[in-house]
C-alpha cells in the first residue's frame, strides 16, 4: 500500500521530476494539476489556492517537499511546510535537481526550504527536518536511490511533538 503523502514542489520548474517520483508507485500523492488547471486556481486568488491546499492535504500523514533549484523561494511551498508542521504531519524533503526533466536536463541544487521556517523556540525547522540528497552520478542512479529509499525516508520523517 502506498503512503498517503502531500507533495510540495515548484510546479513550473520541477513538474516532470515530480511525475517521475509519483509514477514509482511508492507514495500516493494529491492530484497534480495540469498547468492550465493550476493557472485556473491561481486566477481565483490566494483563498482559492489555500482551499485547494487544504482539500488536498486532508487525509495525508506526511509532507514531502521535492526540492529543486528554486523551491525554497516559492511562497506556497513555504505555506505548505508551515501548515503541515503545525498540523503535526511528518515532514521531510528530497532533492530532485539531478533527475532529468522532459528536455533531458538536470538542474542546480537549491537552498533548503526548511531553513526559511523559524520555530517558536527560535530554532529553524531545518534543525529537525531531513533534506535527503539521493546518491548516484546519473539521473537513473538518483531515480533508483529515491525509489529504493523513499518509504524509509517517510518512516523516519520528523514531526512536531
Amino acid at each position: 500500500m502506498a503512503e498517503k503523502v502531500y507533495v510540495s514542489f515548484h510546479y513550473q520548474r520541477d513538474h516532470s521530476r515530480v511525475q517521475q517520483i509519483l509514477n514509482m508507485g511508492k507514495i500516493e500523492g494529491q492530484q497534480i494539476l495540469s498547468g492550465q488547471s493550476w493557472e485556473s486556481v491561481k486566477r481565483q486568488g490566494d483563498q482559492a489556492i489555500r482551499n485547494w491546499i487544504d482539500k488536498e492535504m486532508r487525509g495525508k500523514s506526511t509532507l514531502l517537499v521535492l526540492v529543486g533549484a528554486e523551491t525554497a523561494n516559492r511562497p506556497w511551498v513555504d505555506f505548505e511546510i508551515r501548515k503541515a508542521w503545525d498540523a503535526g504531519k511528518k515532514v521531510f524533503g528530497v532533492r530532485v535537481h539531478r533527475l532529468r526533466d522532459l528536455q533531458q536536463q538536470t538542474d542546480t541544487a537549491g537552498a533548503n526550504p526548511f531553513s526559511n521556517v523559524k520555530l517558536k523556540n527560535g530554532l529553524l525547522l531545518s534543525s529537525y527536518v531531513s533534506l535527503h540528497e539521493p546518491s548516484g552520478l546519473t539521473s537513473k542512479d538518483v531515480y533508483a536511490d529515491i525509489q529504493n529509499n523513499v518509504v524509509s525516508w517517510i518512516a523516519g520523517a520528523a514531526k512536531m511533538s
